[in-house]
Parts: structure tokens; C-alpha cells; sequence
């Protein structure tokens, strides 16, 4: 090969070489300017102030995108109905506050992911025909609802068709005086994976209300002076409530047609009325009651057609009837629990009984113990004759107190003739349980 011909090859690679090089100047920018940016690039905040640029939500929301921060000064803003269909986190500054002014919901979200956080949400309308909230948040996930206030309104958190989220230390007040113009507090529709954490409830037709739910988690929160219920729930499996208080409700917690509910350390107080409890089950199956206090209650816990339950370590202190047990109730497990200073620890409305009762401490238990083993050495049947007298005839209460319902009730244990013979703690502790 002479020197002509690898000239011109060296020459035709150059011509290549650039040619290469001007495509990558061409293209490479070109692909780079089509990619969208990092989220934290992308994501922007928008500030509404009274007077501002933006002084309203609406007009925030509108100019968002889905990940930019929408943050509220301090001031009362006028909103009602306002969708939120794209992922935003807003959040208040000072006392922002939200008024629907009476009418509609305040916020309604229908998008994932959104955070609302730091404001005060109010005044949403009463209907009977539709779910006035102060926040609606419908076919939703990742829902995240913490730092509120939300006052007067009719319903105050609703979440329908939502998984996953976290509602957490909001404050819901309201002042209705009649259940049929109050909405619940916390209300979850066919939702499940939801966490409802360190929330206080007050002056609501139910505190916490939960229908069709799976896999909710109560803990920590304060429910007090709602009209109907603290808690209620329906057709709810496989929830857990914990540390919770429910205090002075029309009645403390009802858990109807249910199963798989754990219910540990929580306190029922002073739920207190003709018709109260601090606990109701109802066809409720396989679950567990455990180191709960029930106090000051009309009626601790009562059971009706309700099965294979495990009730340990709770303490049952000063309640008018401690336990209330019907006897379409089976395979219930009493073990281990204190009873102290009851009017009643027991009641039935049956001779039968299927339940059992063992390892338990009563107070007004008045057996031995010579072997000094911790263990009563004669069984105790905490039914009395009297308990039986009032259900049949309320008004024998008059004589609670009497010298006759005393050596009634003592006769009736001797040789028991109205109450269930079965019903008895064969094992009663003589100390109560620590």
C-alpha cells in the first residue's frame, strides 16, 4: 500500500470521528432536555397568604402538579367542596384555617399520597343526603392526615374505598345535641391498612366509626362525650385496638359481627346510663380481651351470642354489673381477671352455662384457703339471686341494701335454685393479680 492510499483511510476515519461527535452534540442534549427531572426538582411550593399573589387554596391547587407543597399563612380562608385530585402536601402556618361556611364538605381528595397537616377545617353542612366531612377522601392510598383540627363539622374525617394511611394526633370536636343531626367522627367505609393514632373525639354521634374494614390499627387515641358510641364497629375483621381511653360516651365501645379483634390495655370509664357499657360484643368470635380496665361503667362487658373469646387480665373495678354474659354466648374463656368492688360481677339470663370461669379474683369472694396455696379451696359462683330479681323486676332495687336480699343471696349459694349451678370459678385467687 503507497502513502497516497493511507492518507486518504486516515482521512476518511477523521471524517468519521466527527461526524460521530457532531450526532452525539445533536442528539445527547436533545434526549436530556425530554427527561423529566428529579422529583425534588421538579416539585415546587406555593404560598397563599390573605392579600397575597394567591389567596386562595382553589387557586393553589389549580396551579399545582402532582408533588409540589401548597403552605397557608395564617388567616381564615373561604373554601367549600375543593377537589384535591392530584398528590400535594399542603399545610398551614400559624392558624390557617379552612370554613366551608355551613355547607358541603370543606376538602374532598381523590388522589394518592396527599398530606394534610397543621390547619384547622371547619363548618362543613349538615345533610341526610349526603357525606358532608370536613375531609372527604374517597378511592384513595397513602392518605396522610395529622396535626388537624377539625371543628363542627358533620361528619369530620370520612374515608371511603381508602388502603393505606395514617390519620394521627387530630383533634375533632362537635356540639350536636341529637344523634340524627350528628355525623361520626373518624368514619371509614370498605377501607382497610389504615393507622388511627393519639386522636382525641369529641361531641360526635360515634367517636370512631368503622364498617367493612380490614386491618385497622387504633392506638393511643381519646374518645369522650359522643353521643351514641365511642367506637363502633360492624362487619370489621382482623382489627386491633390499643391504649385507647372511652370515657363518658352514651355508650363506651360496640364490636358487632365481627371476628379476629385484638383489644388490649384500653380504658372503659364512666360510660354510664340505663342502657351503657363500657364494652359490648356482639356475634363477635374469636378474639381477645386483654389487660383492659373497665370503671364506672353501668355494665363493663357485655356478651350476647358471642363465641370461642379469651377475656384475661382485665380489671373490672366499681362497675354496676361487671360482666354481663347471655347465654347464647359460648366457649368464652374468663381467666385471670380482677373483680373488685362490683355491684354485680356477674350476670346471665340462664340456668345454663357454657362458658368457663377459672383463676380469677373476686372481692366478694368470702372462702378459705388452709393449704395457702393462693388458691380459694371452696369454688365461687359470682351469679347472686338479687342480679336475677332486678332483671325480672327492676323495681326490687329498692332493697339492694336490705338484710333480706343478703340471706337471699347467701341461701342461693348454699343451694343454688334460680342461678346456674355451672356457673362457677372453681379456682377463685385469694390476692388480686398483679
Amino acid at each position: 500500500m503507497n502513502s497516497s492510499s493511507t492518507y486518504l483511510q486516515d482521512l476518511q476515519v477523521t471524517a468519521l470521528l466527527l461526524a460521530a461527535l457532531l450526532l452525539l452534540a445533536v442528539y445527547v442534549p436533545a434526549a436530556t432536555a425530554g427527561q423529566p427531572a428529579s422529583p425534588a426538582e421538579a416539585s415546587r411550593t406555593w404560598t397563599v397568604s390573605p392579600g397575597g399573589e394567591l389567596s386562595t387554596l382553589r387557586e393553589a391547587v389549580a396551579r399545582a402538579d402532582s408533588g409540589d407543597t401548597v403552605i397557608l399563612r395564617e388567616g381564615t380562608y373561604r373554601e367549600r367542596n375543593l377537589l384535591i385530585d392530584k398528590t400535594l402536601t399542603i399545610r398551614g402556618e400559624g392558624r390557617a384555617v379552612l370554613d366551608a361556611g355551613g355547607e358541603g364538605s370543606v376538602l374532598i381528595v381523590r388522589a394518592d399520597s396527599v398530606t394534610i397537616r397543621d390547619l384547622e377545617v371547619r363548618g362543613s353542612g349538615v345533610s341526610f343526603m349526603d357525606d358532608n366531612a370536613g375531609i372527604l377522601v374517597e378511592e384513595s392510598s397513602g392518605i396522610r392526615l395529622e396535626n388537624l383540627r377539625l371543628t363542627d363539622n358533620f361528619f369530620g374525617i370520612y374515608l371511603a374505598q381508602v388502603s393505606g394511611g395514617t390519620l394521627r394526633n387530630n383533634r375533632l370536636t362537635a356540639s350536636g345535641q341529637r344523634e340524627t343531626k350528628s355525623g361520626n367522627g373518624i368514619h371509614l367505609w370498605y377501607s382497610r391498612d389504615i393507622h388511627i393514632e393519639g386522636n382525641r373525639v369529641e361531641g360526635h354521634r360515634d367517636g370512631i366509626y368503622f364498617e367493612f374494614v380490614r386491618q385497622v390499627r387504633l392506638s393511643g387515641n381519646h374518645s369522650e362525650g359522643n353521643l351514641r358510641y365511642g367506637l363502633h364497629f360492624m362487619f370489621s375483621d382482623h382489627c386491633e385496638f390499643t391504649g385507647n381511653t372511652f370515657r363518658s360516651n352514651g355508650a363506651g365501645v360496640a364490636v358487632m359481627f365481627t371476628s379476629n379483634v385484638q383489644m388490649t390495655e384500653n380504658r372503659f370509664l364512666d360510660n354510664w346510663g340505663s342502657a351503657a357499657y363500657g364494652l359490648l360484643m356482639k356475634e363477635i368470635r374469636s378474639s381477645t380481651v386483654t389487660g383492659n380496665l373497665f370503671s364506672g361503667n353501668s355494665t363493663g362487658l357485655y356478651l350476647e351470642a358471642s363465641s370461642r373469646n379469651r377475656i384475661k387480665r382485665n380489671d373490672f373495678e366499681e362497675n354496676g354489673w361487671a360482666v354481663k354474659v347471655m347465654a347464647n354466648s359460648m366457649d368464652n374463656q374468663f381467666v385471670e381477671n380482677n373483680f373488685l368492688g362490683n355491684t354485680f360481677e356477674v350476670a346471665t339470663n340462664s340456668r345454663q352455662n357454657f362458658n368457663i370461669f377459672n383463676r380469677n379474683h373476686w372481692s366478694h369472694y368470702s372462702g378459705y384457703d388452709l393449704d395457702r396455696d393462693g388458691v380459694g379451696d371452696v369454688p365461687y359462683r359470682p351469679v347472686r339471686l338479687f342480679s336475677i330479681l332486678i332483671e325480672k323486676q327492676p323495681e326490687t332495687l329498692v332493697l339492694m341494701r336490705s338484710l333480706l336480699i343478703g340471706i337471699l343471696d347467701t341461701a342461693e349459694r348454699v343451694m343454688p335454685v334460680l342461678t346456674p349451678e355451672k356457673l362457677q370459678d372453681k379456682n377463685p385467687l385469694m390476692e388480686r393479680i398483679q
